[in-house]
């Protein structure tokens, strides 16, 4: 016989009364098998009382002769009952145990296993909230024709007139139509206070105007040779970006308006966009650079050097977009030839990210209550697109348009976003949802970056 096949009775009753990855259960013991004794808590009992009652007591029992006279008894109750020596039971506790004390609140236990709740997930309307007409809009995507003011204006350039449009109760006022031989209209940018706009020109020129009394304040000229297709604010500087590849820093306040020349770009620069600190500004041109400038470099005797010029994009660099909670974040879109989304450390110049949207990159926008960035494209779509970040996670697409989405504007708010394409219609749409707590931009009395307008001649 195998010995290997052997196998002893006991063992072989043992493996059939077990099955494989079953939880096993403990037997109960007998109850004539020996436990443990349980021993009280000796600081609750009346051991005096004890001894009292287990000899003196038992004595009287016993010897019932001894205890027979009446007057004897009555007052061995009224004793009794007042040293409280009438209890029945001789090894008692006197209180009750005491309660057990939770090592963790059961609050606390009951909300660790609780889920978390989870957010509410935000609604996006797939569809535009309101559509305008935009007739004669220029199908060009080097230039800048849509700006949304503190004030809640919006501002659209149409051929050689620029139009205003108050949100607050939808009316429409015409600021300019400059002339033929200047136009047409080939940027335009709010100033911080809501109030005063500047109007880049195919002539090379840029005019300042007052958008509440409607008037135009002064013109910039000698400083660009060519069509103003981009324009910043920084405080009382207003940065110009022209097809001359040249960028000039213009301080409205003086009559000799040049102070700051940056010279980097070799073709037209398209994209100017300075941060909220008001230290670096971002530039991309039709030369597929972008360069970053900062203002503690900047010269008034010779051209300003960049502090970083990055070469990653593969076609004109348009859409650039400042991250509002991280000041050192650039986002910036490249063309039809690139059609990348990249993000940059503007402090290093590293690239931290490239994503193929796989369209040309026209605009991008930031959401300013939620990590979220918004991109206008082009061909085929002709989409808005809401990436979370940084994982860059499709949120929505957002159609409508029938041409290339070239412009988009944020609200005051951050809630609206409007989008003005080759299709000449004017769409707004309600993509960033609404803030926690909206705060009104207070209103200033006087325009800071044109106090001394006056003294100009």
């Amino acid at each position: 016989m195998e010995t290997g096949m052997i196998r002893s009775s006991a063992s072989s009753n043992k493996s059939q009364s077990r099955f494989p990855l079953q939880e096993q259960f403990l037997q109960r013991r007998s109850s004539r098998e020996n436990l443990d004794r349980f021993i009280p808590n000796r600081s609750a009992m009346d051991f005096d009382y004890a001894h009292t009652m287990l000899t003196e007591g038992k004595k009287g029992k016993e010897n019932p002769s001894i205890n027979s006279s009446p007057s004897r008894e009555a007052y061995r109750k009224q004793l009794a009952e007042t040293f409280n020596m009438n209890r029945t039971r001789i090894l008692a506790f006197k209180n009750k145990p005491p309660t057990v004390v939770e090592a963790i609140p059961n609050d606390f236990s009951v909300a660790a296993h609780q889920p978390k709740a989870a957010k509410p997930r935000r609604h996006i309307p797939q569809t535009s909230e309101r559509t305008l007409d935009a007739p004669d809009i220029l199908d060009d995507y080097y230039l800048n024709l849509l700006d949304w003011g503190s004030s809640n204006v919006l501002s659209i350039a149409l051929g050689s007139t620029v139009y205003l449009w108050d949100a607050s109760d939808g009316s429409t006022s015409e600021l300019v139509t400059i002339d033929e031989e200047c136009g047409p209209v080939t940027s335009v940018k709010w100033a911080p206070d809501g109030r005063h706009i500047a109007i880049g020109m195919n002539n090379s020129e840029v005019q300042l105007w007052d958008s509440t009394a409607n008037k135009l304040l002064r013109t910039l000229r000698d400083g660009h040779t060519a069509r103003v297709g981009a324009v910043d604010w920084n405080n009382h500087i207003l940065t110009t970006g022209g097809m001359d590849s040249r960028i000039i820093n213009n301080d409205v306040r003086v009559r000799a308006h040049v102070v700051e020349t940056y010279r980097g770009h070799q073709q037209e620069v398209c994209g100017l966009k300075w941060s909220a600190s008001g230290q670096q500004l971002a530039s991309g041109g039709n030369d597929n650079l972008l360069h970053i400038w900062d203002r503690s470099m900047a010269s008034s005797n010779a051209p300003t050097q960049w502090l970083h010029r990055l070469e990653d994009h593969t076609a004109a660099v348009k859409a650039l977009a400042w991250c509002p909670f991280q000041g050192n974040l650039l986002a910036t879109g490249g063309g039809g030839g690139d059609r990348c989304i990249k993000f940059w450390n503007t402090h290093t110049g590293a690239c931290l990210n490239s994503v193929d949207t796989g369209s040309q990159v026209c605009a991008l926008l930031w959401n300013k209550n939620e990590r979220e960035l918004l991109s206008s494209h082009g061909f085929t779509q002709n989409q808005l697109t809401l990436w979370k970040y940084p994982s860059m996670a499709k949120v929505a697409e957002l159609t409508g348009h029938t041409s290339r989405v070239l412009y988009m504007a944020q609200s005051p708010d951050g809630c609206t976003v409007a989008s003005a394409a080759g299709d000449e219609t004017l769409r707004f749409w309600n993509v960033f949802g609404k803030p926690e707590a909206a705060k009104t931009a207070p209103k200033t009395a006087a325009a800071e970056p044109f106090a001394h307008l006056n003294r100009i001649r």
